[in-house]
């Protein structure tokens, strides 16, 4: 495992690259079907400036099925056991399952990235504890399979909220650094486009909760919705969301286009810097 702590006063926002392991995955160009694919897509991403790789095996993009944990870790250990060999950047991986992160955690992952904020299974949080790893906490409304049926909320923001401190509680209890956790509010996730800009306009006040804050808009149904275009063509806007983030806040930025939103954000961020 690779040391990491979440930088908790940082005037540049981190770039997390998505390596998608899964076939049913909703950008179809991000998907790596070979172990080489997977490789040269990790290499590519550290080489446009990637802090963190995150890897997820299981599609959570909504109506997908979960896959068995036994396949799971089968999609996850070989590229795992490859990075910790060529890779001096954190691994994160996206799963839920307690036996999926201790089979990760056990081949040198650095952090687990939970899409239930630890809310679904209790062995997660101490299991997580037990390899000094970090963690990302993300809201979610009900599952994947069915979290865009009707996602309703009285007040998205104060809830969202909420459950993310929820999440961080149960990490602290469960002995998990507090340097080593991180917060997503989980554009997409059981949410309308209403709720997501809502969020995304009020990112800021998730950084009450005193935690890193992570957005992952990269190429999301909102920003297809916005421009109506496929998902091949909403690079532009997935960068314009990650910009305005960023000016709100946001210190980690999950993307499938590591370069481009790279280059976007020191921009934005050279001009927040500069004095009058």
């Amino acid at each position: 495992m690779i040391p990491f702590r979440f930088p908790q006063h940082r005037e540049e926002a981190l770039v997390m690259g998505i390596i998608n392991l899964s076939p049913d995955s909703f950008y179809g160009e991000s998907r790596c079907g070979t172990l080489e694919q997977a490789l040269g897509v990790a290499e590519r991403m550290i080489a446009e400036g990637a802090d963190i790789l995150d890897v997820g095996a299981e599609s959570s993009r909504p109506g997908s099925v979960p896959i068995s944990e036994q396949e799971e870790l089968d999609r996850l250990l070989p590229i795992l056991m490859k990075l910790m060999e060529s890779t001096d950047i954190p691994i994160s991986v996206d799963t839920y399952k307690p036996a999926v992160a201790d089979g990760v955690l056990q081949a040198g992952a650095s952090i687990i990235n939970d899409i239930t904020g630890l809310q679904r299974f209790e062995e997660m949080a101490p299991t997580i504890s037990r390899f000094h790893a970090g963690v990302i906490l993300m809201h979610m409304q009900g599952k994947p399979e069915t979290m865009q049926g009707n996602p309703q909320y009285e007040d998205v923001l104060t809830e969202v909220s909420e459950y993310l401190r929820q999440s961080i509680a149960i990490a602290v209890s469960a002995g998990i650094d507090p340097q080593k956790i991180a917060i997503d509010p989980g554009i997409g996730f059981g949410k309308t486009d209403s709720h997501n800009l809502l969020i995304l306009k009020n990112l800021n006040r998730l950084n009450e909760l005193g935690k890193p804050v992570l957005i992952g808009v990269s190429r999301k149904s909102l920003i297809g919705n916005i421009l109506n275009v496929p998902v091949e063509e909403r690079l532009e806007g997935s960068i314009s969301a990650a910009v305005f983030g960023v000016t709100q806040g946001a210190a980690i930025i999950r993307t499938h286009d590591v370069q481009a939103t790279r280059r976007a954000v020191k921009v934005a961020e050279a001009i927040m810097k500069e004095e009058e």
